[in-house]
């Protein structure tokens, strides 16, 4: 038995050492403050913007040699009505589209992420008015120091999240169902 615990002793602190490396290797990071969240849109009267600079968001990163190898996981969530166009009546009519009263938040969990350097490739869910989808699409990846920037967008519309898009003026006014979701977030490691 001793003989037998000296033999498997070495190849036990081996596989510890080995995979210490790894475990430091991943950090928990926070978005920082003031992100950039955009919604784009048109109607058959003006095209429309609504931003956010209020969101949260939490991932787990992979960084060896100061570089970005992998993200482990990544949920990024804006309350809906923090979302603002600078048109009360847009805001609302977009609120009452997205019934707010029940679907508080505006969320996106990724899934699964590859690239290297500075172009990735997401994939997760974005969950709108309360319907969650899948989505994929490129994201462009850039370092300042220990914090890591995140931009890109994504083409969807509106009635894939079971959303009809709103009208105004007695139906005059019909919002397209087309959006972009845009983002440009920075995430920094948790002290």
């Amino acid at each position: 038995m001793k003989n037998r615990i000296k033999k498997v002793f070495p190849i036990i602190l081996f596989i510890l050492i080995s995979t210490l490396p790894v475990l430091k290797a991943q950090t928990k990071y926070t978005l920082s403050p003031s992100p950039e969240l955009k919604i784009d849109g048109g109607s058959t009267l003006h095209d429309w913007t609504m931003t956010t600079n209020t969101a949260k968001g939490e991932a787990i990163m992979v960084v060896e040699g100061n570089q970005l190898k992998s993200i482990q996981s990544a949920i990024v969530s804006a309350q809906a009505e923090s979302l603002k166009s600078g048109t009360k009546g847009l805001d609302n009519n977009a609120y009452k589209a997205l019934d707010t009263s029940k679907n508080k938040e505006i969320r996106f969990t990724l899934k699964e992420i590859t690239g290297t350097g500075s172009s990735f490739q997401a994939k997760g869910d974005f969950t709108i008015a309360g319907v969650t989808k899948p989505a994929s699409f490129p994201v462009k990846v850039t370092q300042s120091g220990n914090k890591f920037t995140f931009e890109g967008s994504f083409n969807t519309k509106l009635t894939n999240f079971s959303i009809d898009p709103p009208t105004a003026l007695l139906g005059t006014v019909k919002t397209k169902d087309e959006v972009k979701i845009s983002f440009k977030t920075t995430f920094q490691p948790i002290n």
